[in-house]
């Protein structure tokens, strides 16, 4: 694997945009100005970064309640994703779906899904549709360590491993789902090892190691295009905040395990590599934080200055009776 220092400066701004838009979205949503629920991806922001660095733009994705570190990840504008928490008829959605819908097809963003598991079987429909066209584009599903337990999870990636679907199966193991420990509910101590059961490859990797990351998933959408059929990564990784950001709630996770995750931060852990490598200055990495900061702003900006959708929308794009 040979990583430009371009490339390696681009994964640092992904992340710290992702880190920046989230710490703003849950200061916007506890002050009343987003509406719904936010779930936050601080943290986790290395495995989207990781894996969509090792996408093309037709190559389509699909993500979680958790999702907008994989929208900004895969392209999104800021400007549209801040519209769509805000409600506002600007948005992805027309101000209709929120935080847990967002979707642009025109990068391969298939969607956020709301429901644990909800999005495994349509991006694995997504994989059988690659494969057919034979144009080489590869899906990937992104789901939680909760999402592995459910029907969906298995029922999908039989389907991909017996069918070889150019898939890779993401799985984001932050340790909890919502409040339960994974290690109450996993009888394997890995997600990963659950990939025998199919006879296709299960690998593990430190979720908070971009570049760790970036390796298994290049590997991954290799052996996809190659027709080899689907890879389940796992990568060990942890949220900083609660599971949602709603005020008020218990967090049954151990204080002193939150503050050694957060010891183990992805985005600082890339930007002391490039700057042990004399690839970024100190003035250099404030100049990018404050160009994100900046985008954050006007993304606010344009959010606010944004019309809410009429009653009347509320019967448009309605596709079931």
């Amino acid at each position: 694997m040979t990583l430009t220092a371009e490339k390696q400066l681009e994964m640092l701004r992904s992340m710290q945009t992702i880190r920046r838009f989230e710490e703003r979205a849950s200061d916007d949503y506890r002050e009343g100005a987003i509406y719904g629920v936010v779930h936050c991806y601080i943290g986790e922001e290395a495995v989207a970064v990781g894996v969509c660095a090792a996408l093309n733009k037709d190559d389509q994705i699909i993500s979680t309640h958790r999702g907008h570190g994989h929208c900004i990840a895969k392209g999104a504008d800021l400007k549209r994703m801040m519209a769509e928490l805000y409600g506002r008829e600007t948005g992805y959605c027309k101000g209709k779906g929120g935080s847990m819908h967002i979707a642009d097809f025109s990068i391969g963003m298939l969607g956020a899904n709301g429901i644990v598991a909800g999005g495994i079987p349509i991006v694995t429909g997504a994989g059988l549709a690659a494969q057919l066209e034979g144009k080489g584009r590869v899906a990937v599903s992104f789901f939680g360590d909760g999402a592995s337990n459910a029907g969906p999870f298995h029922e999908s990636i039989n389907i991909a491993a017996t069918w070889k679907l150019p898939m890779l199966y993401v799985c984001e193991n932050n340790l909890y789902a919502a409040g339960t420990a994974a290690a109450d509910t996993l009888a394997l101590g890995d997600v990963a090892a659950r990939a025998a059961g199919y006879g296709i490859p299960g690998v593990v990797v430190d979720g908070n190691d971009v570049l760790a990351v970036y390796k298994a998933a290049e590997a991954a959408v290799a052996r996809a295009r190659a027709g080899e059929g689907p890879t389940l990564i796992e990568c060990k990784t942890y949220r900083w905040r609660t599971h949602t950001e709603r005020p008020g709630q218990t967090d049954p996770r151990p204080q002193d395990e939150i503050e050694a995750w957060q010891q183990k931060d992805p985005i600082k852990r890339l930007a002391d590599n490039l700057m042990a490598q004399g690839l970024l200055s100190e003035e250099g990495w404030q100049k990018m934080d404050g160009e994100i900061l900046a985008a954050i702003e006007q993304a606010v900006k344009f959010a606010e200055d944004s019309p809410f959708p009429d009653l009347e929308a509320a019967l448009e794009d309605v596709f079931a009776e």
